[in-house]
């Protein structure tokens, strides 16, 4: 036997959860060829993989990289994690089909660029993304205030019969061309004025497509958030679509504890309806710079601001009182703009990662001076962090959270498990010192112990250094 790569001796995590197994791996092209003892196999290039896990590739389903793969398509930041594939176009703001009617409210700014980078159609999307041949995959979900800025003047109101009309065959039109799904932020000011019926008649139009998810930031996770988890849960069944929510936390000091009700809520809803949800491994969160986020919040760090751009690393609060003003004022000043919020407990995260019905999702915005730390180190963290200094998660549970699990849930048939027949997308990586480096101070450090990411069986990072391999790719939706 010939391969195209031999990966030998590998401890072997298939993206099942299941247990470890000793073997090698045959790659011939962009597929995983063979599985096993391969006393006489061969290959162009053979990787040492003794005392390395080999899993498939990490699948970072929560991102806002939706032109970060175009503009930065090395994308170390999330090669260097082990990341393979990202689901672009979350909390309600996407790529495609993009074309604003007016200006753009808070929380565009979160997608690099969005407004000079137009796409109009899904199509043109996935045709620039091939052009850029980014380091890894991408997936595309299609925003809900992408939507209404397309068809709406204003966005703080309910959208009109027709409006909804029209938002519903462009939605139905981006599906067709290969979109994976919607996704809402009800949170935000683009969104908040939606109500339950705007949300349920958009789903309904992912019924009509095979493998196609409702995705949501709902609209309060600090002192709402049962309600607006029960909100979500009713739109999803009433649509009779999956639901998936996003980055589920429970934010501001009232609120801890409450995961125990949200999570008990979501095991009641899955005996009738398909429910997941996606988290990151930190009690920071970070998006937009809005007073309701930042009420939330005992600390602040702004990590961007247009109007005043060297005040990006410092704390709101020391902001407001250089200015001689309160919070209110400086956001006011500050904006637009974005934040890190340390609004959420160890307690309420611990239960939440270790939920299984929970996946993976960095929730990283790119392109910002001081990102959150989480788009450079959220899966490394998981697995040196949660897993093996904490024993929170097995590894393998850890590693079906970041593979099958979403490839799973966001119907990628041919990725996010290791058998022959699949992509040859894979993570080599060393349990013992795989470990986060980006912190809040120095948010952009690559992560220590992953040894090797192959894309489409090409290497995109070889002994540790990215090579200038590209062969990510658009992936339609199937049936599309």
């Amino acid at each position: 036997m010939t391969a195209d790569i031999l990966i030998r001796d590998a401890n072997v995590l298939d993206g099942t959860g299941g247990a470890a197994y000793r073997a090698d791996i045959a790659i011939t092209g962009d597929t995983i060829t063979r599985v096993g003892h391969l006393p006489d196999g061969a290959g162009d290039l053979t990787l040492d993989a003794k005392g390395l896990v080999a899993a498939p590739g990490f699948i970072d389903v929560h991102t806002h990289d939706d032109w970060a793969v175009i503009e930065d398509p090395g994308l170390a930041c999330k090669i260097t994690q082990g990341v393979t594939t990202v689901v672009v176009g979350n909390c309600g703001i996407s790529a495609a089909p993009f074309a604003p009617r007016n200006g753009l409210p808070a929380p565009f700014g979160i997608v690099p660029r969005i407004n000079e980078l137009r796409a109009p159609t899904v199509s043109a999307y996935a045709d620039r993304v091939t052009a850029a041949a980014p380091a890894v995959n991408v997936r595309l979900l299609v925003g809900h205030s992408t939507l209404r800025a397309g068809v709406m003047q204003d966005l703080d109101r309910p959208a009109t019969a027709s409006e909804v009309e029209t938002m519903a065959t462009r939605l139905d039109h981006a599906l067709t061309e290969g979109a994976t799904g919607l996704s809402s932020g009800l949170d935000y000011p683009s969104a908040s004025a939606a109500p339950l019926e705007e949300m349920v008649t958009l789903a309904r139009v992912l019924a009509r497509h095979p493998d196609a998810l409702y995705t949501t930031h709902i609209r309060d996770e600090a002192d709402g958030v049962i309600p607006a988890v029960r909100e979500a849960l009713r739109t999803a069944k009433s649509a009779e679509v999956p639901l998936l929510l996003s980055h589920h936390k429970c934010a501001g000091a009232r609120n801890f504890g409450k995961s125990v009700q949200t999570l008990a809520m979501i095991d009641r809803a899955r005996s009738s309806q398909s429910v997941s949800l996606d988290v990151y491994p930190y009690t920071a969160s970070s998006s937009a710079l809005l007073p309701h986020f930042a009420e939330a919040a005992p600390e602040v760090l702004v990590i961007w601001s247009t109007p005043h751009p060297d005040l990006a690393g410092r704390m709101l609060d020391d902001i407001a009182a250089d200015w001689g003003t309160d919070r209110g004022g400086a956001i006011a000043r500050l904006s637009p703009a974005a934040a890190v919020y340390f609004d959420m407990d160890d307690a309420d995260l611990d239960r939440i990662l270790t939920h299984p019905a929970a996946m993976i999702g960095s929730d990283g915005i790119p392109g910002t001076p001081k990102p959150h730390p989480r788009l450079w180190g959220t899966f490394p963290r998981v697995l040196g962090h949660y897993v093996r200094d904490r024993a929170l998660l097995s590894l393998p549970t850890a590693v079906h959270k970041m593979t099958g699990l979403s490839a799973a849930r966001f119907g990628l048939s041919d990725r996010g498990l290791i058998k022959p027949g699949m992509k040859a997308d894979l993570t080599l990586f060393d349990p013992a010192t795989i470990i986060d480096r980006a912190d809040y101070a120095a948010s952009e450090r690559a992560s220590l112990g992953i040894a090797h990411v192959l894309v489409g069986g090409q290497l995109a990072l070889h002994n540790g250094a990215q090579t200038t391999a590209r062969a990510g790719r658009f992936l339609h939706r199937k049936g599309h």
